[in-house]
């Protein structure tokens, strides 16, 4: 898989927020049903200070390597933490090196997809924060541009 490094500055992220693990495909289910929460029950929308319309699901907390638990947030860049309401989270994506990749197709399929070859890939991962950009280029979600950034030493 293609990616380039990138230098990032610190991005403040507003959201929900879940603990999971990859083990026996526990992730799958939390990250969708997370997802469909925050975009069905309005939590997106009623975000007052978004900097833009791109959705970020973000991978942070690791508890170790990709084989233990972690949080992922559904969530959205925000300009400033004012007006969160429960059961909303405000989170920081720490600036840094990352290693961007960038993936088309189906948002759901395709992200499966990365995600499995990123973890056999001989990369120099932090463990930090990690996040896929959604870009919304398209109201096609089988036909969707994703940049995906993990975290690097």
């Amino acid at each position: 898989m293609n990616y380039e490094i990138v230098d990032l500055d610190e991005k403040q992220v507003i959201g929900l927020v879940k603990e999971t693990t990859n083990n026996n495909g526990q992730a799958v289910k939390d990250i969708g049903l997370l997802w469909q929460e925050f975009i069905t029950k309005g939590y997106y929308q009623n975000i007052e200070n978004k900097k833009n319309n791109k959705c970020i699901g973000m991978y942070t907390d690791y508890q170790g390597d990709f084989n233990q638990p972690y949080n992922f947030l559904a969530c959205c860049e925000a300009n400033n933490k004012d007006c969160i309401k429960i059961p909303l989270v405000y989170k920081f994506i720490p600036g840094g090196k990352y290693a961007k990749f960038i993936i088309n197709g189906d948002v759901q399929k395709s992200v499966g997809e990365f995600w499995g070859k990123l973890w056999k890939m001989d990369l120099d991962r932090k463990y930090s924060c990690d996040f896929e950009e959604y870009q919304n280029n398209s109201d096609d979600m089988q036909n969707q541009e994703i940049h995906i950034y993990i975290a690097i030493n």
